[in-house]
């Protein structure tokens, strides 16, 4: 498996495709960044077609062990941010 994208690296990036300073790049994605954050703490789901959704999902409370002693824990009810692939990104990926 390749070694994953450093943020760095694709502030580079963004700012060659779009023939801006690293700065800005930065701080466009800094700020989509943000945008997501702010919108999914808000309890909306972000869609972008062709690329995918980013969605807040409930996860209900269970029992789980804890790993060192095997003892059984109550783990509590919590907002889990997910996303989910777009066909057209999964083709993409996989030269269809």
């Amino acid at each position: 498996m390749a070694e994953a994208m450093k943020k760095r690296e694709l502030v580079k990036r963004i700012a060659e495709k779009m023939n801006i300073t690293q700065n800005d790049a930065e701080d466009v994605l800094n700020s989509v960044v943000d945008c997501i954050k702010e919108a999914l703490k808000e309890g909306e789901r972000i869609n972008l077609k062709g690329f995918g959704i980013f969605e807040v999902r409930d996860r209900a409370a269970h029992e789980g062990r804890n790993p060192k002693t095997g003892e059984v824990i109550q783990i509590a009810a919590a907002k889990h941010p997910a996303f989910k692939v777009s066909a057209q990104f999964k083709n993409y990926i996989n030269d269809k």
